[in-house]
């Protein structure tokens, strides 16, 4: 997949795995831009995307922010998917530490 300056994206749906839907849904969230999404933690963006998302709420979203967030920090632009392993992890983890 071919990389993006980082820098030179300006709407959300320039960013990698980003379409209109899931950028209309960060923008409910007060997410405008993609510099928006530098220094948010991804879990808690997916967290707050849960009551506006409702049904489409689903985990790739998550390895989608994953991926996101790779490339504000790297320029980088690697597929959603490539976060499935991580992110099923972060997720996990999630869950037994709540259980606490």
């Amino acid at each position: 997949m071919a990389s993006k300056n980082h820098q030179a994206v300006n709407q959300l749906e320039d960013l990698t795995n980003i379409g209109k839907s899931l950028a209309s849904d960060l923008r409910q969230l007060g997410i405008l831009h993609p510099q928006d999404l530098l220094g948010r933690e991804p879990l808690f963006v997916f967290r707050d995307l849960a009551p506006i998302m409702a049904h489409r709420h689903d985990p790739c979203v998550f390895y989608t922010l994953l991926a996101v967030q790779h490339f504000l920090r790297t320029g980088g632009a690697l597929p959603w998917w490539k976060y499935t392993d991580e992110g099923k992890a972060i997720l996990q983890s999630q869950v037994v530490t709540n259980r606490c």
